[in-house]
């Protein structure tokens, strides 16, 4: 099936989960990594359920802490 991950469409395992994916597509950090499927967060929680559908669009988020020297 299609997705579009990080803008990118891409061609994965129908039903792939967003566990597997972060997997595939070697995200640098997975435990700090937020994922939004269609605009929506995912719980972590729910990474190795939550199946893909074909179209969905996928981002993969990091939220970098910083401030003033």
């Amino acid at each position: 099936m299609k997705i579009t991950i990080a803008g990118e469409k891409k061609e994965v395992a129908d039903g792939i989960t967003v566990a597997a994916l972060i997997e595939q597509e070697n995200v640098e950090t997975p435990e700090y990594v937020t994922v939004s499927v269609n605009e929506e967060f995912i719980d972590k929680g729910s990474f190795d359920s939550h199946a893909l559908n074909e179209g969905d669009e996928v981002e993969f988020l990091y939220f970098m802490g910083g401030g003033r020297l």
